[in-house]
């Protein structure tokens, strides 16, 4: 099979593994993040600043996977 013969829900089943893998690596920056600002012994406001931050992030990431994983799941099912 070519590139050229690739149907619409393998396309769906592609794409949607490349939306996972981004919001995959969205979780582990939130979670690098998160780990270097308590290895720093941050204060609570200064700590409470970092998650903060993080949040949208990491709840962003998180949706990215989920929206990801449904497209794989839905492509695999009309496929």
């Amino acid at each position: 099979m070519d590139n050229a013969s690739l149907s619409i829900f393998e396309i769906l089943i592609w794409a949607g593994a490349i939306i996972s893998l981004v919001g995959l690596a969205g979780l582990i920056w939130s979670i690098i993040k998160v780990t270097r600002a308590k290895r720093a012994n941050l204060g609570d406001d200064q700590m409470r600043a970092v998650l903060q931050k993080v949040l949208p992030l990491n709840l962003g990431a998180l949706f990215l996977s989920v929206i990801g994983l449904m497209m794989i799941v839905v492509g695999i099912f009309l496929g």
